[in-house]
């Protein structure tokens, strides 16, 4: 479990996740990916959204002194001069301790010292909250941090919005579904130099000119939606490099039986990396690398200075 607690994050705050839907007879085709596009937005700018990003500190063994002060030991971009101590325990344990007279609360209480449960131990991770900044603990692999977050981050208050491409039905594709059984493994990179093991339950395949292709998906949770992070031949030129992410409804008779999977590539998006540098994001494995150019749904971020 440890090792899919990025994925964990993306979903505990409701930032990232976008559930993928069938389009209903009878609606509109265009109007109906508009409507996910806004909603989309909505999350993606909410004041604890990605675009709030604006710190990722690891925390040493022992004390770590956290404040906008330079002489702490991390130092925080925004906030009081003096916050608190951060103490990381030998068992992996994580306790706060406020400065005396530090207007400052701990998941909304206003309690002066707790421990600091992360991101990989429960979905919604203990919040130390300041003025309109905050921070909680992640936790990557054995290594923990505090994830820093603005609601007046620069990054969020001069969002330049979001591209895409014109919806095009000719992009929603029902793929095959051939199940493994039992489910291969899938070695996934991310954005901290980290290599992630992940079960894969089947594979969608599907053609597009004449050609086959295929992608690897796996769950974050049991009896969730398939996730799929993947590249294509736009990425790094229209799209985003590292990787697009795109969810998909399970195929109707389950997912050890061949089946059929939507792919809805209008409603790919780009993962929190393409908005901040402070995020932990999965990067799109060999596997998932298509030789072709999807020219739909999200675009490059036209603000990305990374």
């Amino acid at each position: 479990m440890r090792s899919r607690r990025w994925l964990f994050s993306l979903l505990s705050f409701g930032v990232a996740f976008m559930p993928a839907f069938a389009s209903s007879a009878g609606t509109d085709f265009a109007a109906e990916t508009r409507a996910w596009q806004r909603e989309r937005l909505v999350r993606l700018t909410a004041p604890d959204g990605w675009l709030s990003l604006v710190g990722l500190a690891w925390l040493e063994a022992g004390a770590n002194r956290v404040g906008h002060a330079a002489d702490n030991d991390i130092v925080l971009p925004v906030g009081p001069e003096h916050l608190g101590v951060v103490t990381l325990a030998a068992d992996g344990r994580v306790r706060i301790a406020l400065a005396e007279g530090v207007a400052a609360s701990i998941d909304g209480k206003p309690l002066r010292e707790a421990e600091l449960i992360d991101d990989g131990r429960a979905p919604q991770p203990t919040t130390v909250a300041f003025g309109s900044a905050s921070f909680y603990v992640i936790d990557r692999d054995g290594r923990k941090a505090l994830r820093v977050k603005d609601a007046n981050a620069a990054t969020r208050t001069h969002f330049l919005g979001l591209d895409y491409y014109p919806a095009d039905p000719a992009w929603r594709i029902e793929a095959d579904w051939e199940p493994f059984v039992p489910p291969h493994r899938l070695e996934i990179g991310t954005a901290l130099g980290t290599i992630d093991k992940v079960a894969v339950p089947g594979r969608a395949v599907f053609e597009r000119d004449g050609r086959r292709f295929e992608l690897l998906p796996y769950q974050e949770e049991p009896g969730g939606e398939l996730f799929f992070v993947f590249a294509d031949r736009t990425s790094g030129k229209e799209t985003y490099g590292a990787a697009r992410f795109l969810y998909a409804a399970l195929p109707a008779g389950g997912l050890d039986k061949p089946g059929k999977v939507v792919l809805d590539f209008n409603r790919a998006y780009n993962p929190p990396c393409a908005f901040t540098p402070f995020a932990t994001c999965p990067l799109a494995p060999p596997e998932n690398r298509l030789d072709i150019a999807v020219t739909a749904g999200e675009k490059k971020y036209r603000g990305s200075q990374h």
